[in-house]
């Protein structure tokens, strides 16, 4: 896919520590630029998958970026340690936001009161830090907001990464001065039909556009890649069903995420990819 010269997008919830990438990883990179995503944010969801992150972030500077938290589904990992660790990372430049961290109650892979409290451990660290924070719920967002709000207001701003939400949350996250995500959740005919009413009310300064790559492979897309695997390349996608529903240029839409993410991240000038370190740290062991 090769986007207009004019597109310069900032994917901002990228797994680039999924096994699946380490064998073209330098391809897929590749393919972002070539797409007009220049710059990604890698998502830490674990201990050690937080510090993947930073390491493919000082690999290549100026492209990616890391986030370093502990999804809930890892809520049990969330220990005294584990929070030492991720306050090590949070230290570094690279490292931009804290999370994915949140609620999901749809899975369940921890018991609620164990994702509750790891929520809340890591919240201290936003607090702390003053780092943005990444966010992830589902089918918990009454539990979410009531233990996110205190923090709002003391630590960075805050993204609920890849909503899927009604319109109920949606409002009720806005209220509370968060940004929102938008993934390719938005192209699914079978579960993301109700998004593309919602996306036209959310403003346009806390837009945010992320593949959650290698998941949720946009299926409007055509044609598919045969192994199914999401990437970067494929923003462009997800972003020009995301102007037409919302109205707009999709050229416009894009600037405007951009300009969203930069201010939200923080993000340095945008400048020319530079060319990654020569001594790469290892990726996915």
């Amino acid at each position: 896919m090769t986007a207009p010269a004019r597109l310069d997008l900032v994917d901002i919830g990228a797994n680039l520590t999924h096994d699946s990438f380490a064998r073209d990883f330098d391809a897929v990179l590749a393919r972002a630029e070539a797409a007009g995503v220049g710059r990604m944010v890698v998502t830490g969801a674990s201990r050690e998958g937080s510090r993947q992150a930073l390491e493919l972030a000082r690999a290549h500077p100026g492209r990616l970026f890391a986030t370093a938290g502990v999804h809930p589904h890892h809520a049990l990992e969330v220990t005294t340690e584990a929070l030492a660790a991720l306050r090590a990372l949070l230290a570094q430049a690279e490292v931009v936001a804290v999370g994915e961290c949140g609620l999901d109650y749809f899975r369940d892979y921890a018991p609620r009161h164990a994702q509750q409290r790891a929520f809340e451990r890591q919240l201290e660290l936003a607090v702390e830090c003053g780092k943005p924070l990444f966010l992830h719920q589902r089918d918990a967002h009454d539990d979410f907001l009531a233990i996110l709000k205190p923090a709002l207001g003391h630590c960075g701003p805050a993204v609920v990464h890849c909503f899927t939400g009604d319109r109920r949350a949606l409002f009720q996250s806005l209220d509370a001065g968060c940004f929102i995500g938008i993934t390719g959740w938005l192209c699914d005919e079978r579960r993301g039909q109700h998004l593309r009413e919602l996306v036209a009310h959310v403003p346009a300064d806390r837009l945010l556009v992320e593949t959650d790559c290698p998941y949720l492979l946009p299926r409007s897309l055509k044609p598919a890649p045969k192994d199914r695997r999401n990437e970067p390349a494929f923003l462009p996608h997800i972003v020009a069903e995301l102007a037409r529903d919302r109205g707009e240029d999709m050229a416009l839409t894009a600037a405007r995420s951009t300009a969203a993410a930069e201010a939200f991240f923080r993000l340095p000038p945008r400048c020319a990819a530079p060319r990654p370190a020569a001594a790469a740290i290892s990726r996915a062991s």
